[in-house]
This record gives structure tokens, C-alpha cells and sequence, in this order.
């Protein structure tokens, strides 16, 4: 790819990240689903995309996918527990999977993709960890030896903005849940100050011995005694 090429690349990327932090309100999955688009159109020799999300216990979930073959490999790397997918997002930064016929890692997942699938090599980034949890950024094509050292750097140029942008919507996330947490621990504490006549200090340590008490978060709690008004 030409450097203005991919200089403009970047810059289209860039923007699209900018786009969604400047939004008053993000939704996650259709913010996600919208960056592996974009990015997608800017790997040539890509088909498909989709980002993976595994965790220490071997659960697997496609997080957002361009169409159902991403969702599919994701599948499969599930039942066999084994896939390039799943080696990027808990061992390596970056794994490449030149030919699904002749790959001798993860025979299984190698077999039943050659077997039920069109994919034929595969690109994959890790993307972000988080507490037991990781996800990888992946792109598929249905030829074979489709990416080349050209494609490993431009991926890795589009993980690095694909991870920016998911930590602003998370964080955007977090934040919303926080207000609406607080929110409901007022109302909560409103409420059990007028029926037992306490101050806000004695309201807000009773929540937190019932939480305690019910080994229940204190948000859940303060959203049960608001809807058992």
C-alpha cells in the first residue's frame, strides 16, 4: 500500500474514532460493529472480520462480526478449544494462519473450518485484556496465503485505533452505569430516611449492611428498595 494511501487510512480510521467520542451517547455494539466495518475496508485482501472476546474458562464470544463466517470460526474454536484466534488473544500479539489446508496447529479447528467454511488464511491481533478476560481482532479471507508482512503492519496500525475506540466505549459505558448507580442509591436512601426518619449517613450504612448482609451489590439492593417502595 502507498504511504498516502495508508497515511489517508489512518486518517479515516482516526476520524471514525473521533466521530463516536464526540457522540453524547454511544451504544457499544452497534459503535463496535460499525469500527469493524471500516476497518475491514481498508485490509484489501480481507473477506471478513469480527473481533472475539475468550476468557481464562474457555468461553468464546464473537463480539462483532462483518457477516456469519467470523461468528462461525468463533464456533468452532470453541467446541475444539484450539484456533489462531484464541492463540493471539492469550499468547501472542500477532498470529498468522497462511493456508487452513497445510497448517499444522490446531488440527481440529484447521479441519473443520477447510471442511465447512470457504476460509482459507487467516490474520489475528490481540486487542485488549482486561480481569480474565481478552479479545483479538481477526480478519479472514478465502484465499490462501492471502496476507503478507505489507498486511501484518497495516493490521496492527488498525488494532491499535480498533482498541482506542473500544476503551472509549467501555469507559463511556462505565460511566453511564456509574451515574445510573448513583442515581438509584439516592432514590434509595431518600426513601428509607423518610420511612425510618434517619439522617442520609445512617440510610446509606443500612444499604450497606444489607448489602453485606445479602451478599448482593449495593446498587442491587438500592434498586430492590426502590421497586418495594
Amino acid at each position: 500500500m502507498a504511504v498516502t494511501g495508508r497515511d489517508d487510512m489512518m486518517r479515516d480510521v482516526a476520524d471514525l474514532v473521533h466521530t463516536l467520542n464526540q457522540r453524547a451517547r454511544v451504544d457499544a455494539d452497534g459503535a463496535l460493529d460499525e469500527l469493524v466495518v471500516n476497518l475491514l475496508g481498508h485490509m484489501s485482501c480481507a473477506q471478513h472480520a469480527g473481533v472475539t472476546l475468550t476468557t481464562s474458562g474457555g468461553d468464546v464470544q464473537t463480539l462483532s462480526a462483518t457477516d456469519p463466517y467470523p461468528a462461525a470460526l468463533d464456533d468452532i474454536q470453541r467446541r475444539q478449544r484450539e484456533g489462531p484466534c484464541l492463540a493471539a488473544a492469550w499468547k501472542h500479539h500477532v498470529v498468522r494462519l497462511d493456508d487452513i489446508c497445510r497448517e499444522e496447529r490446531w488440527p481440529a479447528y484447521c479441519r473443520e473450518v477447510a471442511a465447512t467454511t470457504p476460509i482459507r488464511s487467516v490474520l489475528a491481533f490481540e486487542l485488549f485484556t482486561g480481569e480474565g478476560t481478552t479479545g483479538a481482532l481477526n480478519f479472514y479471507s478465502q484465499t490462501a496465503n492471502a496476507f503478507d508482512e505489507d498486511a501484518v503492519e497495516l493490521g496492527l496500525i488498525l488494532a491499535t485505533h480498533a482498541a482506542l475506540a473500544w476503551h472509549m466505549v467501555r469507559r463511556d459505558e462505565q460511566f453511564r452505569s456509574a451515574l445510573a448507580s448513583r442515581d438509584v442509591i439516592g432514590q434509595a436512601k431518600g426513601m428509607l430516611m423518610e420511612r425510618f426518619d434517619i439522617d442520609a449517613v445512617q440510610a446509606f450504612e443500612l444499604l450497606k449492611r444489607l448489602s453485606q448482609a445479602s451478599n448482593t451489590p449495593l446498587a442491587e439492593v438500592a434498586q430492590q428498595v426502590v421497586n418495594h417502595r
